[in-house]
């Protein structure tokens, strides 16, 4: 297809990051922005990259035959009815995470890209982070024999304010869902049963929005396997993210990303700095490799490598999480799904 031609779909900061992760590579050309608060700060933005058409309507320029690929980088509760319009118009998508907060609703945003022949990539980004790549590979590998536990922590280093809590799904939707699909990822495998415990230690407006701050998840896979995940809204020591995997033939495990290697010894004792501090200095280069990889497949005619499917079973275990917390015990996954 050689250059890709993109239009952005929120020009927020995520859309920002997308849109000059584009501009790097060879073979994308970002050549609309959309954005329903677009101003003449923005107009001014997208000119400096060379970006000639900004709408606060996607519908706007979605119809131009000669953009092939949309990204949306809008707000969760936008992401069904911006993929059947860029479906509808015969667009590839990338969407982020998640693909909405209701499983009906993403089935027919599932079903309207199947049903245009598009293909749909979601933005699960820590797929591509280089850490957990190479756990994938040792477990993929068999080095490590059949994965008998899944331990992943994934730790916030402050939480976000009221406005965005009661809009966020909750903390399996929208900050353990990158969990649930990375334990399928790096073990291969389905989840069978969730279990799920949560409490608000860290601020009581999680109370008040009826969420949870602190949360334990156990997962029973296919094979017996088990999955353990641990989030919290507040780490005061930085951005905690770790996964390890323990198997019948050994383990294999990533600990946090560092600004730099130092360690200083004194007589007080070892230290070094926090961990890089939140989710874009963490990572930046995933992010830049997951649109690498979309545009490639798209420009090679090869299948996306985090498609509609995965998003569509990560948003299943989120909702057996939810349900377990709420009946106070485990929930088989495809209850969940009858339950939906």
């Amino acid at each position: 297809m050689g250059t890709i031609k993109v239009g952005i779909i929120g020009a927020g900061r995520i859309g920002k990051i997308h849109i000059e992760n584009l501009q790097r590579q060879g073979n994308a050309e970002v050549v609309a922005v959309s954005d329903p608060f677009a101003d003449e700060a923005l107009r001014q933005w997208a000119a400096e990259r060379g970006i000639r058409t900004v709408t606060k309507d996607a519908a706007e320029w979605m119809d131009d035959p000669a953009i092939q690929a949309v990204f949306i980088c809008s707000p969760t509760d936008t992401h069904v009815p911006f993929i059947k319009l860029a479906a509808a118009a015969g667009k590839h998508i990338f969407c982020e995470k998640p693909i909405s907060m209701e499983v009906s609703q993403t089935a027919e945003a599932l079903e309207a890209v199947k049903a245009a022949g598009v293909q749909l990539q979601v933005g699960f980004n820590r797929r591509f982070d280089h850490n957990f790549k190479r756990i994938k590979e040792i477990v993929s590998s068999g080095e490590i024999g059949q994965p008998h536990i899944v331990k992943i922590t994934s730790r916030d280093p402050s939480p976000p304010g009221e406005s965005y809590i009661r809009s966020s799904g909750g903390i399996f939707m929208d900050m353990m869902i990158h969990d649930f699909d990375m334990a399928r990822y790096v073990s291969g495998e389905e989840a069978v049963t969730i279990s799920a415990v949560g409490s608000v230690l860290v601020d009581p407006v999680f109370e008040q929005c009826g969420d949870v701050d602190t949360a334990v998840v156990t997962i029973q896979f296919a094979s017996g396997a088990i999955g353990i995940i641990d989030n919290s809204r507040k780490a005061v020591y930085g951005y905690d993210q770790r996964v390890e995997v323990f198997g019948s033939g050994g383990a294999v495990g990533v600990n946090n990303d560092y600004p730099n290697t130092a360690e200083i010894h004194t007589e007080d004792g070892v230290r070094r700095d926090n961990p890089l501090h939140f989710f874009l200095e963490r990572y930046n280069e995933a992010y830049a490799d997951e649109a690498r990889q979309f545009i490639a497949c798209l420009a090679e005619g090869r299948q996306v490598p985090v498609n509609g499917e995965d998003g569509m079973q990560a948003e299943l275990m989120a909702c057996a999480a939810a349900e377990s917390l709420r009946l106070g015990r485990p929930v088989p996954v495809k209850l969940s799904i009858a339950a939906e």
